[in-house]
């Protein structure tokens, strides 16, 4: 037996599919597909934090910009250059101190992008069934991709060619 995948709700081997507490023998798979579903709360909910943490994460980079210029002119019109770049030596100092706690939010935006935004939902047709059956729905994209993966090269395995 050959273990293609595992999590706590899903195990895929050459033997057989296990979905929760649905069980799907191997061999009795005849075919395998995937289809987008409806998106759910959670997905626009997902949209939306990701918005969310995009226009925090632009702002503070635009005031710098703005109080920067601003500081420019400033110097400039009262011919001041001694103290705007003292403030600039120190909003570069404080940005780059500032830099690595910048990795968790990235790390939460990456992880947002990895999951999709989509509803994925994973079908088998067994031999002998007039209609599909409907194994999985996940809106992981990231996850339900190496779950279909893992199922496809079950179904596809040398041994059930025969």
């Amino acid at each position: 037996m050959v273990l293609y995948f595992r999590d706590p709700t899903v195990q895929v081997t050459s033997e057989s599919i296990r979905v929760d507490d649905h069980v799907v023998q191997v061999a009795d798979v005849a075919y395998v597909w995937h289809e987008r579903g409806r998106r759910t709360a959670r997905i626009h909910s997902r949209r939306l934090g990701r918005g969310v943490l995009v226009l925090l994460l632009s702002i503070p980079p635009l005031l710098a910009v703005l109080c920067l210029v601003g500081l420019g002119y400033a110097a400039w019109d009262r011919n001041q250059w001694g103290l705007a770049a003292t403030v600039i030596i120190a909003f570069i100092v404080g940005a780059a101190v500032l830099l690595p706690f910048l990795e968790v939010p990235l790390g939460w935006l990456d992880r947002s992008y990895d999951r999709g935004d989509n509803q994925h939902e994973l079908w088998i047709h067994c031999h002998g069934q007039p209609e599909g059956v409907r194994l999985l729905s996940s809106s992981d994209g990231q996850r339900f991709g190496q779950i279909y993966r893992a199922v496809q090269r079950a179904v596809e395995q040398p041994e059930q060619r025969v």
